[in-house]
């Protein structure tokens, strides 16, 4: 009896992957056959859920996949977040830490303060808002999924979040590597630092490295970003325990507030991940096995985030999208921008006072 309860999300979860399936290999074609990048630019999770919103709009959803959907935006959704923390070596990011740590926490701060007075200001939804603060200043689509369970924030909500951060991600990914190199006057250091910590995913962040690297012949830029947004990667451990708190804080009713109640555990099997990353490292660090492994469980968290998306993709309703208005756009273009401002005046405060 218990095998055939767990069987009934089977089907959801079977039509998830298909789903991640098709996206995966329509980005290939977009981003690697026309676009001719070696590695697509385009979020493959972005794809996903535009795919999910299309076909959950022109097909009727049968009830047989409903209970997978939902078990994989809950839980496929926090394991692939788990997985996700064994691509962060932060014993490889000390020779950047000492600039790109205090960079990345001004940003931060920067952004948070702004939207806040946005919220106000422009009345928009405050789960909307945080949503859309976490993922500019964190690490894009993947924060926006971390979080959006933890404040209990709407499927339209998580969907627009994600397609705002998408779209100005891809417009600083294609504009910043220019502007950096004519702002910093060509120096790697800088302007790796610029786009790790200015531009919302991680693919965007390396393509935009790429970009550089291509135009400028400086590979050396392309790592230095890499790394940079890799730390910036790490600020999901502290962030997503803070907005559980700032959010849930006094909405309690029925029972006394603690942290302990809404703390989302499945962020210690992130930092899990990190420490297995590195102590494997040291243990086994030339072995092929392991590699292997930490390739395999980098692609299982791909695979999992974007099938997650993709049940979320089917399920939301795109009438309550357009309903949402264009504010929050406005908020994610506010929130891009003051980024990249307080990003470019950090630098050059560390330029003139401690370089």
């Amino acid at each position: 009896m218990k095998f055939k309860k767990y069987l009934v999300v089977l089907p959801g979860i079977v039509l998830a992957f298909v789903l991640y399936t098709l996206s995966e290999g329509f980005n290939n074609i977009l981003g690697i056959e026309l676009l001719g990048y070696q590695k697509s630019p385009i979020s493959t999770a972005m794809i996903s859920i535009l795919f999910g919103m299309f076909f959950g709009s022109v097909f009727q959803i049968r009830d047989i996949f409903l209970r997978g959907l939902d078990f994989t935006r809950k839980y496929i959704l926090k394991l692939g977040i788990i997985c996700l923390g064994i691509q962060l070596k932060p014993f490889e990011f000390l020779e950047f830490g000492k600039i790109a740590i205090p960079l990345i926490i001004i940003c931060i701060i920067s952004v948070l303060i702004v939207i806040k007075l946005l919220i106000k200001k422009l009345k928009i939804p405050t789960r909307m808002a945080y949503l859309i603060s976490i993922g500019s200043t964190v690490c894009g689509t993947t924060a926006i999924m971390a979080t959006a369970p933890i404040i209990g924030a709407k499927k339209n909500e998580m969907s627009y979040a994600i397609a705002n951060i998408t779209l100005f991600g891809i417009l600083s990914m294609l504009i910043y590597p220019y502007f950096a190199n004519f702002y910093f006057e060509s120096e790697p250091m800088l302007i790796g630092l610029f786009l790790g910590t200015s531009i919302h995913e991680t693919s965007q962040v390396a393509a935009a490295g790429l970009i550089y690297d291509q135009q400028f012949n400086s590979p050396e830029t392309l790592n230095i970003a890499t790394v940079t947004k890799l730390i910036r990667n790490t600020f999901l451990i502290i962030m997503i325990p803070l907005f559980a708190f700032l959010y849930n804080r006094g909405r309690s009713v029925d029972k006394k507030f603690s942290l302990i109640n809404i703390f989302p555990y499945f962020v210690l099997g992130f930092v899990a991940m990190i420490i297995l990353r590195n102590t494997g490292d040291q243990i086994f660090s030339n072995k092929n096995e392991w590699l292997i492994a930490v390739e395999s469980i980098k692609l299982s968290s791909k695979v999992f985030l974007t099938m997650a998306m993709a049940a979320i993709g089917l399920s939301t309703n795109l009438k309550e999208i357009i309903n949402m208005g264009f504010k929050p756009f406005i908020v994610g273009f506010i929130g891009m921008a003051t980024v990249g401002v307080v990003c470019i005046g950090t630098i050059e405060l560390y330029l003139k006072y401690f370089n």
